[in-house]
């Protein structure tokens, strides 16, 4: 079945103001989505979903991926980064992952803004208007502590229990007033080798 995408979400939002003081540099997050009708609904338990992860990841990477670019600008101007998936009531959370758990989904993504570090993640199962919260990093340095950050919003009609809502998350910018340091002062202080992934 080919895919049938509902609709785009296309959410943005700027904080000016953080902690009643002007953020120096405005904060902006953005978030594409897209609200697909589940490859495997009505099917049972379906043991192989490679044929439909290869046909529908590289659409919905490539779909979500143009419309961020469109947003932000540039991929230059993406600075944090991350991805989310909701399945509805009627399907497994393995479908929500395997849409967004491929190099076929993602690389669109890294590519396009020249990423090193990897897409965090989010993928559950829930109804129509469930929170989505895209989780996101620095694109090139996990430990870069200010670019921990959360787009949390919500489409009051998705996911339909035969629907995956797949989406991808961006910042500009950091939060404003970041000030609990880096990863990298804490190994420091706890004499941790900076270049072991274990000393986290």
């Amino acid at each position: 079945m080919p895919l049938q995408i509902r609709k785009t979400v296309l959410y943005r939002e700027t904080t000016l103001i953080e902690g009643g003081r002007a953020a120096a540099r405005p904060l902006q997050l953005i978030a594409a989505a897209a609200v697909v009708t589940s490859p495997w609904a009505g099917r049972g338990f379906v043991e192989d979903l490679k044929p439909e992860i290869s046909a529908a990841a590289p659409v919905l990477g490539e779909l979500l991926t143009g419309m961020i670019l469109d947003a932000a600008g540039s991929g230059d101007a993406v600075e944090g980064y991350g991805k989310a998936a909701i399945v509805g009531t009627d399907g497994e959370v393995e479908h929500a992952s395997a849409l967004i758990h491929t190099l076929r989904f993602g690389n669109h993504y890294r590519h396009a803004v020249g990423a090193k570090s990897y897409l965090s993640f989010t993928n559950i199962r829930g109804p129509a208007n469930a929170p989505i919260m895209i989780p996101l990093m620095d694109k090139n340095d996990a430990g870069r502590r200010s670019h921990y950050l959360t787009i949390h919003f919500s489409i009051t009609d998705a996911p339909a229990p035969d629907e995956i809502v797949i989406a991808l998350g961006a910042s500009i910018g950091g939060r404003p007033h970041h000030r609990i340091g880096d990863r990298y002062q804490d190994l420091e202080e706890l004499g941790h080798d900076h270049d072991n992934p274990a000393a986290v």
